[in-house]
């Protein structure tokens, strides 16, 4: 087990392993697939998707390193349920794998009905981000 030393806020410092900062790091979003947000078979566009995905990986590895971060890649993005118009969506972000410089995050989409108990994986897919510094270099994720 890994151990890092943190500031809190009130000054004091504190250790915390990597196990409990990833389980922190998790991200959960909600949102609404209006209809602005659908394609012409009124289902969930998969621009839309991808954006929303895209930025619920960034706040995970933000609340993660506490780090300026860009998105490098997203790998293997699976589409395997429609997201129809007019139902919620639950977004999870969670920490993967973390590197020197960069770090993974799966980020599952599921789907629910606005009047039906239950849900469904819709879509998941992988983000790899980098730290970078005020030269947008590279920069250690972990101090």
């Amino acid at each position: 087990m890994i151990v890092q030393i943190l500031k809190a806020n009130n000054g004091e410092y504190m250790s915390i392993s990597i196990e409990e900062k990833i389980k922190r790091a998790e991200t959960r979003v909600c949102k609404a697939v209006f209809p602005s947000t659908v394609n012409h078979h009124d289902t969930l566009f998969g621009g839309q998707a991808l954006s929303w995905m895209d930025e619920t990986a960034f706040i995970a590895a933000t609340r993660f390193c506490h780090k300026p971060l860009v998105t490098v890649s997203s790998d293997r993005i699976d589409f395997s349920h429609p997201i129809p118009a007019g139902t919620v969506v639950e977004l999870v972000g969670t920490i993967e794998k973390v590197g020197r410089t960069s770090i993974r995050v799966k980020v599952d989409i599921f789907v629910e009905s606005m009047s039906e108990e239950g849900r469904t994986k819709a879509i998941s897919g992988m983000f790899s981000l980098v730290a970078v510094d005020e030269n947008r270099k590279p920069t250690p994720i972990l101090d």
